[in-house]
């Protein structure tokens, strides 16, 4: 195994992730925590570009919880090794997910040894499996006669960028091809990663929401990005203000606009 495998850490709590970023020796495990989540909306929408092997999921998390999370990644990436993470008092709820591919359940507080003991037998699962970013199928899916045009695939996400759960995996699956040959032949395409394209298309709407006046929240959720704080972050990242200052510098200039023609 040359490359180390990829941890990513869904949790609301920034102190629960930072403190398992630095209590774990990752190193020893070959194994490196290449992102974080403080949602499963984040999750969902930026998991095609971190591509983790593992991931620890917290339950209880606003907008998307860890159930409905775990049900959307397993079903797309059955490969993925999720570790639920959960408070005693949350335990019984946990247990709704018995019916899914579950590698692990740990009861936070976690304890380091704990956590590096499930990691270890983690490891050795994955060391007798294939890498599952892989692409395996890229040949096949080349001649594919479901869907040829990428601009299909962009028609068909102008149309749909409100779907929360829409992502790069979530379009290969409709249309029939695996994520990585889709990211590979999107990319080739267009010149943009697919989630780039996908959020130009959700903060382009989502200024045009702002220049009504909505709340951000509004916005937010009719974009397809219904927690805040991670639409908040896309938003100031794409417009270069955050969305209240958008807002506000739209309501200056559309008042600026009706003085200086005398309305």
């Amino acid at each position: 195994m040359d490359r180390k495998y990829r941890v990513m850490i869904i949790d609301d709590e920034q102190s629960a992730r930072k403190l398992m970023r630095a209590s774990i020796d990752w190193e020893s495990l070959n194994m490196e925590v290449v992102g974080e989540a403080a949602s499963g909306i984040e999750a969902i929408n930026t998991i095609d570009e971190i591509r983790p092997d593992i991931a620890f999921v917290d339950i209880s998390m606003p907008f998307m919880d860890g159930i409905e999370f775990t049900q959307v990644a397993t079903g797309r990436y059955p490969n993925l090794v999720i570790i639920i993470m959960t408070a005693i008092d949350k335990f019984e709820y946990a247990r709704k997910c018995v019916s899914l591919p579950v590698f692990e359940y740990m009861l936070k507080p976690m304890v380091r040894a704990e956590i590096t003991e499930v990691l270890e037998r983690v490891k050795g699962k994955l060391d007798n499996s294939s890498d599952f970013w892989d692409d395996n199928k890229a040949s096949s899916e080349g001649s594919s006669s479901k869907a040829d045009s990428t601009e299909t695939i962009k028609a068909y996400v102008e149309e749909n960028y409100g779907d929360p759960k829409l992502n790069l995996a979530f379009i290969a699956q409709h249309f029939g091809f695996s994520a990585s040959y889709l990211s590979r032949k999107f990319k080739q395409d267009t010149g943009k990663n697919f989630i780039e394209y996908l959020t130009g298309i959700r903060m382009t709407k989502a200024m045009d929401i702002a220049r009504s006046g909505h709340k951000m929240y509004q916005a937010a959720a009719e974009v397809g990005i219904p927690d805040p704080n991670y639409f908040g972050r896309c938003f100031k990242k794409y417009a270069g203000m955050s969305y209240s200052d958008y807002v506000n510098s739209e309501d200056y200039e559309g008042r600026n606009a009706v003085h200086k023609t005398g309305a």
